[in-house]
């Protein structure tokens, strides 16, 4: 393990392997396995594996040199003297040439006639690196200039613009599948049967206590009747749960032990309870809760009733009378 060949067939395998455990332990989010302690714990003995063997190879080569006679040994040496000696040739000369500068023993031939108290001047040219990439920039200001202000592209408040409407797109799109950011202002009801189970097995592990399996009621109030104490409807229902009932004769707030989606899942199933009837029905607490949004439709309809009612009733008058 002493070549430099070792150090990188072992970074190389490190980093294969540690990109193959995070795709087999989750294809869907790869990088969540980075903060699993199993992770890094068969990853450490797969290095461990790895290392055992090239030391393994190593000695095996080790022994065999100590097997060969002098002649042979020399020789050897001088085969991996000269393979070092070679090794990243290629890189070595690109850096050369990149440089653009002269070895030592050519440099009087760059050598000007300037001569300050016997200190002398090289005519270096520029890197090649430097100088391509100078005519690069000027390539690049000569489009810009044409694109933007003679053909006259996009300015920049209209990429800005473009690039917000996008990035809010994706907000909004991303919010869909985000359950965990709803709120009481956002939340709605679910009607997802995924949902509805899921909001089922919170109730029966954490509410059937007080309000039983049926919702009839016990310590809690009756969640199947119209009446509600801190109003119905799925937004005074989440922020019940998530807030908590009455101070000190409410339930608790079950927003530190519950996430915003756990709580929209519970609060859409208890909402499954109403018109339904319980065993043992609790007598009905607070009031009446009519749905703001829901009465502004049916206000209509209940007016129509009303005068259908009285018209029935003068009709009747009459018939009486004749």
């Amino acid at each position: 393990m002493r070549t430099t060949a070792s150090y990188i067939r072992i970074t190389l395998f490190t980093i294969i392997s540690a990109i193959f455990l995070m795709y087999v332990t989750s294809a869907e989010a790869p990088l969540q396995s980075l903060s699993q302690v199993w992770y890094w714990v068969i990853l450490g003995t797969v290095i461990l594996f790895m290392m055992a063997i090239e030391v393994c190879v190593a000695a095996l080569q080790r022994v065999l040199y100590l097997s060969l006679d002098l002649e042979a040994q020399k020789r050897f040496d001088e085969k991996m003297a000269l393979e070092k000696a070679n090794q990243f040739k290629w890189f070595k000369e690109t850096y050369k040439k990149l440089l653009g500068s002269k070895p030592i023993e050519e440099e009087h031939e760059i050598i000007l006639d300037h001569n300050y108290d016997g200190i002398l001047e090289l005519d270096n040219k520029l890197p090649p690196w430097w100088l391509y990439g100078f005519y690069a920039t000027i390539l690049f200001g000569v489009i810009y200039l044409a694109r933007f202000h003679v053909f006259g592209d996009y300015t920049q408040s209209e990429e800005y613009d473009t690039e917000v409407a996008i990035a809010k797109a994706e907000i909004e799109e991303w919010k869909k599948t985000a359950k965990d950011l709803v709120d009481v202002n956002t939340v709605t009801l679910l009607t997802e049967a995924s949902d509805i189970n899921a909001g089922k097995i919170i109730f029966n592990e954490r509410c059937v206590a007080c309000h039983k399996a049926d919702g009839g009621g016990g310590i809690g109030p009756n969640l199947t009747d119209e009446y509600w104490i801190l109003g119905g409807g799925i937004k005074n229902v989440f922020r019940t749960i998530s807030e908590g009932g009455r101070d000190g004769k409410g339930m608790v707030p079950w927003k530190t032990e519950l996430k915003p989606s756990e709580m929209a899942q519970v609060a859409s199933y208890i909402l499954g309870f109403q018109g339904t009837i319980p065993a043992e029905p609790k007598a009905a607490e607070g009031d009446i809760w009519i749905d703001p949004d829901a009465s502004i439709e049916e206000e209509p309809v209940e007016q129509e009733a009303e005068i259908e009612a009285t018209e029935t009733t003068e009709e009747v008058l009459i018939n009486a009378d004749n």
